[in-house]
């Protein structure tokens, strides 16, 4: 009876700290889709099936196309956004493949949500981060920096991927999206993807002629454990590469049940 009054107390200060988390996460999410609506505004920001977008503060130059196939309507999004979060030395880039009756509003949907989110998380895990920047070897500071990208792009697509299953103006049920996506920041490429979107690096040989790199790995039903979490990092020359093989895919969680009960 004499703990009872601290127990209402602690519940109280539960709850207090809840909402003070919640509001923060609100705060973060609409200063990350303000910057991404002034981006767009700058016009930094390409979403079109086509197009090109340049930077007035660097030599980046990106361009885009997307071409309809025979099977009707187009499922593809696509997104690229320059100084990405007004970083001048960071690109953001997005392919989203969807697939089944529902798919292309389900890679419209990842499409709108992945840029604002990531960039939120992506502050949020730096804070939390920057409380231990104590590193001895450049090595050590690549690898904190690729695990920063790893916890922000995991609860990035989580994230995602529940905000579709509870989505009430599509079915998500039995429709999906794969999706590549890419931050380069400065000299580093970090990589994550779901599905089978392939994303391949066009690098030059010392001969001069163009050699494809493939920077991702598929996720097909063939593959052993293809749904369960890995991740592996590859330092190359000036270029760390971390890749992310998250899961599956966006949504179809018909599909996801099938595989998991296997």
């Amino acid at each position: 009876m004499v703990l009872f009054p601290y127990l209402l107390e602690g519940l109280a200060r539960t709850r207090s700290l809840k909402k003070m988390k919640n509001c923060h996460e609100d705060v973060a999410r609409k200063t990350a889709e303000a910057l991404e609506k002034e981006a767009k505004k700058n016009e930094l920001v390409l979403s079109s099936s086509s197009g090109i977008v340049m930077s007035d503060k660097s030599n980046n130059f990106s361009s885009v196309c997307s071409k309809r196939g025979q099977k009707g309507i187009n499922q593809d999004c696509l997104i690229i956004w320059e100084e990405f979060g007004c970083q001048e030395d960071m690109i953001f880039c997005g392919i989203f493949d969807g697939h089944g009756q529902w798919g292309h509003h389900v890679s419209k949907r990842v499409k709108e949500s992945m840029p604002a989110s990531l960039l939120c998380n992506w502050q949020e895990t730096l804070t939390l981060a920057s409380l231990n920047l104590d590193f001895e070897m450049e090595m050590d500071r690549n690898l904190h920096r690729f695990d920063i990208w790893k916890q922000s792009f995991l609860k990035t697509y989580a994230a995602i991927d529940q905000e579709l299953k509870h989505s009430s103006k599509m079915d998500s049920y039995r429709s999906g999206a794969t999706a590549s996506t890419i931050v380069k920041q400065g000299e580093h490429l970090i990589v994550a993807n779901v599905g089978d979107s392939r994303a391949v690096l066009a690098s030059i040989s010392e001969d001069g002629s163009l050699v494809p790199l493939q920077l991702t790995v598929d996720f097909k039903p063939n593959i052993p454990r293809w749904f369960s979490h890995s991740v592996s990092v590859s330092l190359t020359y000036k270029m760390c590469t971390l890749y992310l093989n998250i899961l599956g895919l966006f949504g179809d969680s018909l599909l996801l049940q099938r595989r998991q009960n296997e």
